[in-house]
């Protein structure tokens, strides 16, 4: 049998400030960008990885959410402990400096981990945690 991952979710709260920080500052590639009343749905990814990709969310798409669910989960977001994902480039130096440049927020410089890895952490717009290893 023959799993791989093709897409993962995160939630989105401003569809330009997730295009600027995913595809502008990121340089992730834009493949689908489905607009639904006022809902926004961008689907992006590295351009070297055709078969994998991060969709971003509107909140508000998810059913049967009820006031006080959407609520907490905006708290959360707010705090970057809804959702997270993880990231890997070969020069986590260049890219910690590009982002912190384009600023984004910055959680944690990079830094050699106990656990035998080099990595740094960044929120994007929405407050989603993005967590980035150096590929060794």
């Amino acid at each position: 049998m023959d799993v791989t991952i093709h897409s993962s979710f995160l939630p989105h709260t401003d569809p330009e400030a997730s295009l600027a920080f995913y595809r502008d500052l990121l340089g992730f590639e834009v493949r689908q960008n489905v607009k639904y009343g006022d809902m926004q749905w961008i689907t992006v990814a590295p351009p070297n990885q055709p078969d994998t990709s991060i969709v971003l969310t509107p909140v508000a798409a998810t059913p049967g959410l009820t006031d006080d669910e959407r609520r907490m989960i905006a708290e959360m977001m707010a705090k970057g402990t809804y959702a997270s994902v993880n990231l890997a480039t070969k020069d986590l130096d260049a890219l910690f400096a590009k982002l912190e440049a384009g600023g984004a927020e910055v959680v944690q410089e990079p830094v050699d981990q106990p656990y035998g890895i080099r990595d740094c952490s960044f929120r994007d717009p929405a407050g989603n945690l993005l967590r980035i290893q150096e590929l060794r």
